[in-house]
């Protein structure tokens, strides 16, 4: 117990409220006060629930146990509902609070996930001074606005190799800039999905130290890299599916639901054939540079799928290769490269700095609420 410090139940410094807001029962019409669900701002609506600033947590459905402060004069939907801090408690220091508690890992009920106030407001919690308590606040404040400040600049870094390419290539679906096209079917050795479902079911998969290889799927291709949870296969299973075997320089795409993440393989890349949901691209020869060709496609893709306002779910091998893809000059694409390793430089230490961030957050909401 820290010296000065007081141990209450939660339920003791704050008082729950319910919100009984139905999105179906409200009218269409933009009201002056704004209604919040799990994911912001809703709509506009003509009545609120409170009068002042509060907590809102979401307590069912898609993320349950989001913690977050919402302005006076407005209203939650009803899987959320209100917390209120009693007197002597700040309403920042109960929103960090809260977020330390994990509150989603305390939900119960398997088709829609709840959480109750009369369950975690039994929580021993810590109650320092109200001054302590703003002085938390402030640095905690302070620690929230560098974190996210560090992924704006990352976001930023993203948008500026974007519009780098856009100066530098134009449009590559409009070609505005008149380079030559090439199908892609020319400019390939092998581009296919991977096995059938059939030849590679769940019961495939076997223990990493008893395997052969992994499996490449959507996930690696959608979030650019391999440190995930992957799955491996033995060398009997591997024989006999070694024709979508992948190797460095490689190309994978994501072709099921999130069509058109495209991830290049590494050099120090492991062995491994791909998932029904992948497709793979191997180029035949030096025409495009990685960064150009990865971004060109990803457009190319994604008006593909969108196209006539239908989103398409899936995409062929044989509808790809008919594409007529920019040829702009390799040297020209060489110099895009250059100036995206930059940027990329830039923001791996923005990354690393990030982190640093998020260590310093946690170590400090650990000093003041575990």
């Amino acid at each position: 117990m820290r010296e000065g410090w007081t141990y209450k139940k939660l339920g003791e410094i704050c008082t729950k409220g319910s919100s009984n807001i139905s999105l179906n029962k409200i009218e269409d019409n933009i009201g002056d006060y704004p209604l919040y669900g799990a994911s912001g701002y809703v709509k506009g609506i003509d009545f609120y629930h409170q009068a002042s600033e509060y907590i809102g947590i979401v307590k069912d459905g898609s993320g349950v146990g989001r913690v977050n402060i919402y302005p006076a004069y407005s209203s939650l939907v009803g899987t959320m509902q209100y917390i209120l801090p009693n007197e002597g408690c700040h309403i920042g220091f109960l929103k960090y609070l809260l977020q330390s508690m994990h509150l989603g890992e305390l939900k119960t009920g398997a088709a829609i996930p709840h959480i109750y106030f009369k369950d975690y407001g039994k929580n021993i919690v810590p109650v320092p001074s109200f001054q302590e308590q703003q002085q938390i606040v402030s640095e905690l404040d302070l620690l929230s606005s560098v974190i996210e400040k560090q992924k704006a600049q990352i976001e930023e870094l993203d948008k500026l190799a974007q519009s780098i390419f856009y100066d530098m290539f134009g449009d590559p679906v409009e070609n505005e800039k008149g380079w030559e096209v090439v199908p892609l079917n020319n400019n390939i050795d092998e581009m296919f999905l991977g096995p059938f479902g059939s030849s590679l079911k769940v019961d495939s998969y076997v223990p990493k130290e008893d395997s052969y290889c992994m499996v490449y799927e959507q996930k690696h291709a959608i979030q650019a890299k391999l440190d995930l949870e992957n799955h491996y296969i033995n060398k009997e299973k591997f024989d006999s599916l070694s024709r979508f075997e992948v190797k460095p320089g490689d190309y994978i795409m994501s072709c099921r639901g999130t069509i058109g993440k495209i991830f290049q393989i590494p050099q120090n890349a492991p062995k491994g054939i791909i998932h029904p949901s992948v497709m793979k691209i191997r180029l035949k020869e030096q025409l495009y540079a990685s960064t150009y060709f990865m971004r060109m496609l990803k457009l190319i893709v994604a008006n593909e799928v969108t196209n006539g306002n239908c989103v398409q779910m899936a995409i062929t091998a044989k509808a790809l290769g008919k594409k007529k893809l920019p040829l702009p000059p390799f040297s020209l694409q060489q110099k895009y490269e250059d100036i995206v390793q930059a940027i990329e430089s830039m923001k791996a230490k923005v990354r690393q700095s990030l982190k640093e961030s998020e260590m310093l957050f946690n170590s400090r909401m650990d000093f003041y609420f575990s």
